[in-house]
């Protein structure tokens, strides 16, 4: 018969230091938080060995006295935390870290109060701690750990590479910085690069801890996000659907300053850039949730990094509310630093100095033939329908006079336009507009994709959409469960304009399609849905994957790559996107023009 037993104290604070000291990057956390709610300036941060032989922490805050350096290093002991223990103000709180830390490594705490003639040193190796002694210290405090796990030799052996826990190391401090550009951050150590975080004396000193940490590009490429409602206040800045990362390590979260990843902020942030962005890439955001302590629960976890909201709808609706209007508002602005690939492209494959090109014959000029048709003309519902057959974009024409062609640019020609004035089509695909400050270069299919989504979007909100009959049906072929899913769904592919019956085993009738698309390739439509229905559970309805399903049909309604376009027409479909909100990217987020401004050229030929 097993009986009951007390645990010894080591092992309560070893199971306990388990929970807290996960790696070295936990440890650094734990005590540059401590040097943040000391009210510190200045945090120096060195490490060895990815900071397991050496991690040392040197802050110029409010110190200790030599009472409460002995009573630190016990477990739960703290000066942060009130009765109340919803109404927490600080990083830190629960007492626990600095015992968890000195029960599985070497740890010395230097430090000295401003009440004191001198400071006082505490030692403690794997939970043995030796009575505190007089150490010379101008103020502040300093930490040292040493040998971390040295006491728990098993722990040692799951820590990852000196590289890998220098980065997660590097990862924290970057978080905490963002969180805090009013101190100084210095990161340093044989294991890596110095990294140094100066303060920030801006008048936006969030903005530029930003450009700091994550680039000047990111700032140039950011939205400003401001949002209150009920009590919660966010703020911050998230980058344009176009500026997007293959994984999500540059999403920023923070609850009342302190750095955190939580679920369903990291849902919430996803849900915001749904409908811009493809579901293999990760927004790029730092964003900030200021509310009353009594709001959130931070006390989740001993690594606080999960907190739970009192009112987690209120949350998560006030950030994708804010993120879709932020979007909204940028209207079709898309990434700069898509002009600098293209233009680091254009020098990859530039062919060397020693080989000159000669034109064999003059180059064709490119003139419009027609008048431009206003863009509301053109925009008009249904979707425009592009002439199928193959005529040239433009008429090649002798070459005018420069004074004939300077009166044809002054003559109705909207080069002060944003996206600038059509010139012309190549590859049957992309069309080449001239802005007063460089040129513009449109991705056709991907630019007329986001725009019928947005119509077709806005047709669902307003009174469902309009249904086109087909004179005779289209009869689909597809596999037996892929005909299945689409007949459980039937009721509500017909809110959306598609209407579909059985038409025997393994087959389906299209009756009706969305008039917006005009004609459609049905088969790859029914196609592309059954394998959305296929990744979607039973229990989800499709309306709460609407906008999912407009993308697919927007996709398929489209013009596609391949298909000429009269001048007109191009200049149609630039108006139309100057005034389409989201318009400066596909439905999977990849951007629909590119712009290289006038310098930019000139540097290509040698002219700057």
């Amino acid at each position: 018969m097993t009986t009951v037993r007390r645990l010894t104290e080591d092992m309560i604070n070893r199971i306990a230091a388990g929970e807290v000291v996960e790696r070295p990057a936990s440890v650094v956390k734990e005590l540059v938080e401590n040097a943040i709610d000391a009210g510190a300036k200045r945090v120096e941060i060195v490490t060895a060995g990815g900071g397991a032989s050496l991690i040392r922490v040197t802050d110029d805050g409010g110190g200790m006295t030599h009472d409460d350096l002995g009573l630190a290093i016990d477990r739960h002991c703290t000066s942060k935390l009130t009765d109340d223990l919803l109404d927490i103000r600080t990083l830190g709180f629960r007492g626990e870290a600095l015992a968890s830390i000195g029960a599985v490594a070497r740890l010395s705490i230097a430090s000295r109060h401003a009440s004191e003639p001198h400071g006082w040193e505490i030692v403690v190796e794997g939970g043995l701690v030796h009575p505190p002694r007089p150490a010379g210290l101008n103020s502040g405090t300093r930490v040292e750990v040493t040998d971390l796990f040295f006491s728990t030799p098993a722990r040692l052996k799951f820590l990852k590479g000196e590289r890998a826990e220098s980065s997660a190391i590097t990862d924290i401090v970057k978080r905490l910085a963002m969180a805090h550009p009013e101190v100084r951050f210095s990161l340093a150590g044989s294991d890596r690069g110095a990294i140094d975080y100066p303060v920030a004396h801006g008048d936006e000193p969030f903005v530029e801890r930003l450009g700091q940490i994550l680039s000047q590009d990111f700032v140039d490429n950011s939205l400003a996000i401001e949002a209150e409602r009920e009590g919660v206040r966010l703020s911050g800045y998230a980058g344009l659907p176009t500026y997007n990362r293959a994984n999500g390590l540059q999403q920023f979260l923070f609850v009342n300053g302190r750095p955190v990843r939580d679920k369903l902020l990291m849902g919430a942030l996803r849900a915001g850039y749904a409908d811009v962005m493809s579901r293999d890439r990760h927004p790029v955001a730092a964003l900030r949730i200021d509310l009353e302590p009594h709001g959130v629960d931070v006390n989740v976890h001993p690594a606080k990094s999960d907190v739970r909201f009192r009112d987690p709808g209120l949350v998560r609706g006030l950030i994708v509310g804010a993120l879709r209007n932020a979007i909204h508002q940028a209207g079709h602005r898309s990434a700069t630093t898509g002009g600098g690939a293209t233009i680091a492209a254009f020098r990859t494959g530039a062919p060397s100095s020693s080989t000159a090109w000669r034109p064999s014959a003059p180059m064709p000029s490119f003139g419009n033939t027609a008048a431009a048709p206003s863009w509301r003309d053109w925009a008009t519902t249904p979707a425009p329908q592009f002439s199928e057959a193959a005529q040239p974009a433009f008429a090649a024409v002798s070459q005018p006079s420069a004074d004939a062609r300077a009166n044809a640019v002054a003559a109705n020609d909207p080069t002060d336009r944003p996206l600038g004035a059509a010139r012309a089509q190549v590859h049957e695909n992309y069309i080449i507009a001239q802005t007063d400050h460089g040129i513009v270069i449109v991705d056709q299919h991907a630019a007329h994709e986001r725009l019928v989504y947005e119509r077709l979007k806005t047709a669902l909100a307003r009174s469902g959409v309009a249904r086109q009959i087909l004179l005779i049906p289209d009869v689909i072929d597809l596999p037996e469960d892929d005909v299945a899913r689409l007949l459980k769904r039937a009721d509500e592919l017909a809110e959306l304009g598609l209407a579909i019956e059985s038409f025997g085993p393994g087959a389906v009738a299209v009756r009706e399609t969305p008039a917006l698309l005009g004609e459609l390739d049905t088969r790859s439509l029914l196609v592309d849905l059954a394998d959305d229905l296929a990744e979607w559970d039973d229990t989800t309805r499709l309306k709460e994957k609407l906008d999912h399903v407009a993308a697919t049909m927007a996709c398929h309604g489209s013009v596609r790559s391949g298909r000429r376009l009269r001048p007109e027409e191009m200049d149609a479909l630039l108006r139309e996107m100057e005034a389409t909100p989201g318009s400066g990217q596909c439905n999977h987020g990849r951007p629909t023009y590119v712009e290289l401004k006038l310098a930019d050229i000139e540097r290509l030929f040698g002219r700057r």
